[in-house]
């Protein structure tokens, strides 16, 4: 799989100046945490499931989770596993079928033996579990159960923890929390792919909701708990983990209202304006400016409930011609000394030391993402996903 790997390759050539790279289940956990993008829930309650999942793959959908938490009523627990099974087998049995990385996510500790034993040969196309509510003290025993499955199945599986326990969000529990969580992630650190987090539970903490206007960022008591975790858990030292955006619960289908234009005429300057204009008119701008202010303040990918929310977390997501040129430069063999140079594009200053790991994880994100040429913008690629959609 590949991010952008749905559209054609002239397409690609023209958009990129170089393209995503491939990968697979097996690639290096590096490179997979980097490259989840829009990471599309699902509940594993629906009756076409497998279809859905090579519809949204063929969209582009690069990884999905399977929802038997939140997203299903308690009384669907074991339909829901029952149909995940059935689904599994289905999509298995598929000639061809390449599915995105699918993780499951579960309730409770036990689920994670039992559905990897159920699953059997098809457990292949699993990629990974992920953790609801995830503190040391409860977190524990759910990657205990996933190291016994991952042992028992022969297959490597990761974790996603979910980082949305009101001890995280309150004043007086937090620190003691998110040391207890990363004492529990440090020590299982090879399987566990990445920390989401549960702005959602958040907000129910205090009986908010963000407006279709406002971002997380917006919400001081939520921004607060997401400049924590970065702090603890997404340091650049070599003991951080990939933080992942807030889900954004806002959606309207854009892709519909906008292909008919894009079908019209070539893609021109005007048609760009225009489609930002409809996007801002249309609720999307929140979701474009969050995006913009989770890749600020350190988080990369998103939790998406909706296939309309993927192409803009992806399109923004591609390193632009100018922070690639600049990245090199900074990691440049010569300048192993320090230094201070003037960037390429002639704006800016770029100092290595201090620099350096943004360059880092800037040329990993080019390698999953890829990077623009120089006249490639956001709006560029947002118009050719919609094109090809």
């Amino acid at each position: 799989m590949r991010h952008f790997g749905h559209l054609a390759p002239e397409v690609r050539q023209r958009l990129f100046h170089r393209e995503p790279c491939v990968f697979t289940t097996d690639s290096p956990a590096r490179l997979l945490a980097a490259a989840l993008g829009a990471t599309l829930y699902s509940p594993a309650t629906r009756p076409r499931l497998a279809d859905d999942i090579v519809k949204q793959a063929g969209n582009g959908v690069v990884s999905m989770v399977l929802c038997l938490e939140d997203s299903i009523d308690d009384a669907d627990v074991v339909a829901g596993e029952e149909n995940l099974v059935r689904q599994f087998a289905e999509l298995a049995a598929r000639p061809g079928a390449e599915p995105p990385l699918l993780f499951v996510r579960v309730r409770a500790p036990e689920q994670i033996p039992d559905l990897v034993r159920r699953l059997g040969p098809s457990a292949r196309l699993l990629s990974g579990f992920v953790l609801p509510k995830f503190t040391e003290e409860r977190g524990i025993p759910f990657l205990e159960a996933l190291t016994a499955a991952e042992a028992g199945s022969g297959r490597r599986l990761f974790a996603m923890p979910v980082l949305e326990s009101p001890e995280l969000l309150y004043r007086e529990s937090r620190v003691d929390t998110l040391e207890g969580i990363l004492r529990a992630v440090d020590k299982y650190r090879d399987r566990v792919l990445a920390l989401r987090l549960g702005v959602t539970d958040f907000c129910s903490s205090y009986g908010l909701r963000r407006a279709p206007d406002m971002t997380a960022y917006d919400v001081q008591v939520v921004a607060s708990v997401i400049a924590d975790v970065v702090n603890m858990l997404g340091r650049a030292d070599g003991t951080g983990f990939t933080v992942t955006g807030p889900v954004w619960e806002y959606f309207r289908v854009a892709e519909r209202m906008f292909k008919p234009q894009l079908r019209q005429s070539p893609f021109l300057e005007v048609q760009a304006v225009e489609l930002r204009e409809k996007l801002i008119e249309h609720a999307m701008d929140g979701l474009l400016r969050e995006i913009s202010l989770d890749q600020a303040n350190g988080l990369l990918g998103k939790t998406c409930i909706h296939p309309s929310h993927v192409l803009p977390v992806h399109a923004l997501s591609v390193v632009s011609h100018e922070e690639y040129s600049d990245a090199q430069d900074i990691l440049r063999p010569e300048r192993g000394g320090g230094g201070v140079l003037r960037s390429a594009y002639t704006n800016k200053m770029n100092e290595v030391k201090p620099h350096r790991a943004w360059a880092e994880r800037t040329l990993l994100r080019a390698e999953a993402f890829g990077v623009a040429h120089e006249d490639v913008g956001f709006v560029d690629l947002l118009a050719a996903g919609i094109r090809n959609a």
